[in-house]
């Protein structure tokens, strides 16, 4: 047999669905996908939610904070 033959052989037993075949892969990049999405929209904002820590700190430790500058740390 050659190569060519060995190819046809192979061509001719598969018949299966690709679509479903490679329904698992696109279920897994989609979670993967939302999972990333959600770790991203969770660290929104978080230089805001200390701003009144940082505030405190620089008023008991003498230093000065620039209003508009920075991320109020």
């Amino acid at each position: 047999m050659s190569f060519a033959t060995i190819l046809l052989a192979q061509a001719e037993e598969h018949h299966g669905n690709v679509y479903v075949e490679t329904l698992p892969y696109l279920l897994l990049a989609v979670a993967l996908f939302l999972v990333l999405g959600f770790l991203t929209f969770s660290y929104r904002d978080v230089a805001n939610r200390h701003a009144a820590k940082a505030e405190a700190y620089a008023r008991t430790h003498g230093a000065a904070i620039a209003q508009g500058q920075g991320h109020g740390h």
